[in-house]
């Protein structure tokens, strides 16, 4: 059966189980299969629903079940204790074990995004895999996964067993401090810190990330500030209409790859680096042609274990909800 099958058999309601992956602009949800694979998924504009309860209860409601048994919601927040407080969308923030109560789940988890990005990874299909460059997986070696979107997630994948079970890291990497190479680069992490003061790596490698860096550009260049979002900084730099949203994007590429080899070192990655997120996955040959895999690979004395390490962009559209479906195994 299909990942995501939208025609996939109703199971009986007091045995479903259902997952969620939930950011400052989307929720989405689905229903796990017998052979545990995200059916019936739905996504809702979080800005359209008062609370996360509603939005679920929405759910609920379009597929004609009652409160599903078990379930286990990715979250785009940091997970610490009972209260999940999203810093995007306050509204939404709430009570594990109030949600629970009021929606008459049995037993709810709640998991940080990147954890359910990294817990999915060893079960994404080939074709949902691009590889960028050359290197080859080790098995059950340990993998990293970054991914920039509203921010920059961080995640690695330890294995437990020979059983195939993986431990997912909990992190906050994309709050490391920034490192950069050219002198372009250097100038833009000086406006940054001048800015900013401490400049991580999520300044430069997120959605926010882009518009600013494109608006250091201008200003190092004598250009005043524009107005940009995001997605028209991907898309004049793509196309390129637009040479500053162009050598963001490269700079984007490049410290991108320079953060994936460190993290790859770090974690002793041989089992590859994984980029997901809500940007990488629409630059197709644009990363591809960048200085991403060469800066990876610029490790000096340890450049020849990078050039072993595969990098993958991962293209498959709801892979939180894999990963979280993990937690209910």
């Amino acid at each position: 059966m299909a990942i995501f099958d939208s025609t996939a058999r109703l199971m009986n309601p007091t045995e479903t189980r259902l997952v969620g992956d939930v950011g400052g602009t989307n929720a989405r949800f689905a229903l796990l299969n017998e052979t545990d694979q995200p059916v019936h998924a739905k996504t809702y504009a979080a800005a359209e629903y008062a609370s996360m309860a509603d939005a679920l209860r929405q759910y609920f409601n379009d597929l004609s079940i009652s409160a599903p048994k078990s379930a286990c919601i990715a979250v785009a927040t940091r997970v610490l204790d009972d209260n999940i407080d999203f810093t995007n969308n306050e509204q939404w923030s709430f009570s594990t074990t109030a949600l629970a109560k009021e929606l008459q789940i049995e037993q709810l988890q709640v998991i940080n995004d990147f954890t359910a990005l990294a817990l999915s990874v060893p079960h994404l299909p080939s074709e949902q895999l691009q590889q960028i460059g050359c290197g080859q997986v080790r098995p059950d070696e340990p993998m990293g996964v970054i991914g920039p979107g509203t921010g920059l997630g961080v995640s690695g994948l330890i294995p437990l067993n020979e059983a195939g079970q993986w431990r997912a890291l909990n992190s906050e990497g994309g709050h490391c401090s920034a490192s950069v190479h050219t002198e372009r680069e250097m100038a833009v992490l000086s406006v940054f810190s001048r800015r900013f003061g401490h400049v991580s790596f999520e300044r430069f490698l997120s959605g926010p990330g882009l518009v600013n860096m494109v608006n250091a550009l201008r200003e190092i260049d004598g250009q005043p500030e524009k107005d940009y979002q995001p997605e028209v900084v991907t898309r004049d730099g793509l196309n390129r209409s637009d040479k500053h949203c162009t050598e963001a994007l490269n700079i984007f590429c490049a410290l991108l790859g320079s953060y994936a080899g460190d993290l790859s070192l770090l974690l002793g990655a041989s089992g590859g680096i994984y980029v997901g997120g809500g940007i990488v996955p629409r630059l197709g040959e644009f990363l591809t042609n960048s200085s991403f895999r060469e800066r990876f690979e610029a490790k000096g004395r340890v450049s020849d274990e990078l050039v072993t390490v595969p990098t993958f962009v991962i293209l498959s559209p709801f892979p939180g909800l894999l990963g979280a479906g993990q937690r209910l195994v």
